[in-house]
């Protein structure tokens, strides 16, 4: 868990030095200021961490737990006064097992490509989960809490790109509702026990949750486990095939040498990755296909750069786009969706070589230890606070869990890294 955690906060901080983070933090700074109200304050630092796209991510429900769950749960957990780390950490659990549950319940990875962001669906009941355990809810409370969220939350934000455009902020949003659900019902509030398993979801979203899927293994197994790490920014759906020519050009061939690359990617995600780039426009770059291997074989020192939407690219790297042809493979299918693989064919003077990526580093397959995890922190974190203001937040990060640990502590580190112009707007 220590290992999510600290990655969590790489994210956050990494976030909150972006174009986005910090139009978000400038919008936000008033509210945060002048009221003293902890959900306002949840979700800006949900926000944050979110859009960072180095946050962590379980492919099998399609959710990203750590961006909605660690800053939730370190800000309130800082406004409630003192508690240990154990209390944090039952929090966190508590959150990931929601977040992951539900998500896998409604078929996240496949919903995805229906419009259904799963985890804006999921995130306000991750997050009543862990502010439940926070506040130390008896267990009527906490399902009155974790019904209410599902009332709370809404399915999408429709198609938005732009440095300006408001998706992150709704997630922040959705961050909130989990407070509020959870506080209201610890003052008494009551929801619907039965909107899981009745008519709502069906009737509603078009999905009929599993429940078995969402109780499988439960009190058995900690679904954090199954929860893989980010190695660099991007959308992970293009990872594997990015993963794959990586392999390749490390195994000696010369990307000046490369005459062409056959991508093959699961069908529902090809309309997602199969495009070119806009200037400035970061969400295309980060869901590109063709640029991201364009990155990996020229630019792969760029790949944990969080703003990634340069005004202009250089010819080297459209030139080697045009050389990306993406295609749906539909026996990828067969691994998915706990799997997200990819197959690579590369063509030079020589020959072809080709890869079958399944897992990448960072996923449980191939995971990452603390070596590799602090080794993404510090190139994420330290060009943008410095070495040393880098080196106390890892190590806060990593003992926040630790039983005389203080979240207060930790949230105080990584807000003291927003830049003071921006919070001060």
């Amino acid at each position: 868990m220590a290992l999510h955690l600290a990655d969590t906060v790489g994210a956050w901080v990494a976030g909150s030095r972006s174009p986005e983070g910090e139009a978000l933090l400038r919008f936000a700074a008033p509210d945060v200021l002048l009221s003293d109200d902890v959900a306002l304050r949840v979700m800006r630092n949900c926000a944050l961490t979110r859009l960072s796209e180095i946050d962590d991510i379980h492919l099998g429900s399609c959710t990203t737990p750590g961006s909605v769950i660690v800053p939730a749960a370190l800000t309130l957990g800082a406004w409630v006064g003192p508690r240990s780390g154990d209390a944090l950490a039952g929090a966190v659990l508590a959150g990931y097992e929601a977040v992951v549950r539900l998500g896998r319940a409604l078929d996240g990875a496949n919903i995805l490509y229906r419009g259904i962001w799963p985890t804006y669906v999921a995130a306000p009941f991750g997050v009543a989960a862990a502010t439940a355990r926070l506040l130390e809810l008896d267990a009527c409370r906490t399902a009155h809490a974790l019904a209410l969220a599902l009332a709370l939350a809404a399915p999408g934000v429709g198609r938005q790109s732009g440095g300006t455009m408001s998706r992150w902020l709704a997630m922040g949003h959705a961050a909130r509702s989990g407070i509020v659900a959870a506080r209201a019902a610890a003052r008494g509030f009551t929801a619907d026990l039965g909107m899981l398993e009745g008519e709502f979801f069906p009737s509603v979203y078009g999905v009929t949750p599993r429940i078995d899927v969402f109780t499988d293994g439960l009190g058995n197994r900690d679904c954090i486990a199954s929860v893989s790490h980010k190695p660099w920014c991007a959308a992970r759906q293009t990872m594997a095939a990015a993963q794959g020519l990586r392999e390749i050009l490390d195994n000696g061939v010369a990307a000046a040498g490369i005459a062409a690359i056959n991508a093959q990617v699961l069908p529902p995600t090809l309309k997602m990755v199969n495009h070119g780039i806009v200037s400035g426009e970061r969400s295309s770059h980060l869901t590109s296909l063709p640029y991201q291997l364009a990155c990996i074989a020229l630019a792969r020192e760029s790949m944990l750069e969080i703003a990634q939407a340069p005004a202009s690219v250089s010819e080297e790297i459209r030139a080697f786009m045009a050389k990306v042809n993406v295609q749906a493979d539909e026996s990828l299918m067969q691994h998915f969706p706990s799997v997200w693989p990819a197959r690579v064919a590369v063509e030079t003077a020589a020959g072809r070589e080709d890869r079958l990526v399944l897992y990448i580093p960072g996923d449980p397959e191939r995971p990452f230890g603390e070596r590799e995890a602090r080794a993404k922190f510090e190139r994420a974190v330290a060009p943008l606070v410095g070495n040393a203001h880098a080196d106390r937040l890892w190590r806060a990060s990593i003992d926040a869990v630790n039983e005389h640990a203080s979240p207060a502590a930790l949230l105080n580190e990584v807000e003291s890294s927003f830049q003071p112009a921006t919070i001060r707007s």
